[in-house]
């Protein structure tokens, strides 16, 4: 047992040190990887990097046969491959930039409480979009309902038209009534208020949303997957009612579960530690989700 400790104690000894900071850089590098890899799954960039495994293999193989006129066309064009995937991903870029620009890194690590804003959704907004959200969802008028929170939404409501009403079930009801000016879109939700309606929303790109679910259910996790933002979207053609938040989409099954999920939401975007580990559960749990 002695000749066993002392033979792996040598053994050991002929490892790195391991300091603190080392483990650091192992953590921060697991996360970039599964950050970087969790963006190529969701987005275009899977397919595309399929391709580029293919040139990679046909670049492999040259080598091995020594190739040497495909070689140098391939080192000649290696410049002009790295413009262009900064071209062909500019898209996927720009939205991975904007969710890096949407976290607030310090409220994330310090649990600080920052009172809840003065505009936060009362009891009574909530009630007023539970009634109006399953009015709508008894007679299958589709709608779509982006409540915003720490990340201010002022590009989205540009896109649309300003209303600054009172929230209230007759409002909303007849926002999203067919054939109305404003039924198209979204509207955006500010404190008890609608500032904007008939709104574009940016489409999510993940590959794991249902294709039973249209272009509404789309805008919705796009729309979380940039901002904290919380979206009710209720189906046009069946009348089920979702939430999407995080990058994830939920089915809410009756009224009672809606009130007490934006009741809970109120104040925990980005005050709440570990909100980002809920974002990764979100997405990791879209696609298990939306195929029920």
């Amino acid at each position: 047992m002695t000749d066993l400790l002392s033979g792996l104690y040598s053994w050991l000894t002929f490892l790195p040190r391991i300091t603190p900071a080392n483990l650091l850089e192992i953590v921060i590098l697991s996360v970039l990887t599964y950050e970087i890899l969790l963006w190529i799954k969701n987005t275009r960039a899977w397919t595309l990097l399929k391709g580029l495994v293919v040139i990679l293999g046909f670049a492999l193989l040259a080598e091995i046969f020594q190739l040497t006129i495909i070689m140098w066309l391939l080192e000649k064009s290696v410049t002009i491959a790295v413009t262009a995937l900064i071209i062909i991903f500019q898209p996927e870029l720009r939205k991975a930039l904007e969710q890096l620009g949407s976290q607030n890194f310090l409220t994330t690590i310090l649990p600080i409480d920052d009172r809840r804003r003065e505009n936060g959704v009362t009891d009574k907004t909530i009630n007023e979009l539970v009634k109006a959200t399953f009015e709508m969802a008894k007679v299958k008028t589709g709608a779509l309902m982006v409540i915003g929170r720490q990340v201010p939404l002022k590009e989205i409501e540009r896109t649309g038209i300003e209303v600054d009403g009172i929230v209230t079930s007759q409002l909303l009801i007849n926002i999203f009534e067919h054939n109305t000016p404003l039924h198209d879109g979204a509207v955006v939700i500010q404190g008890n208020r609608v500032v904007a309606a008939t709104c574009y929303l940016p489409l999510s790109d993940n590959m794991g949303i249902s294709k039973d679910l249209g272009t509404r259910h789309r805008a919705a996790v796009g729309i979380s997957e940039v901002t904290d933002s919380l979206t009710i979207v209720v189906s046009e053609e069946t009348g089920r009612v979702s939430v999407a938040e995080g990058g994830g989409l939920t089915k809410i099954a009756d009224a009672d579960q809606l009130r007490t999920l934006l009741k809970n939401s109120q104040g925990t975007s980005a005050a709440v530690p570990g909100k980002r580990f809920m974002q990764w559960k979100g997405r990791l749990k879209n696609e298990r989700k939306t195929k029920k």
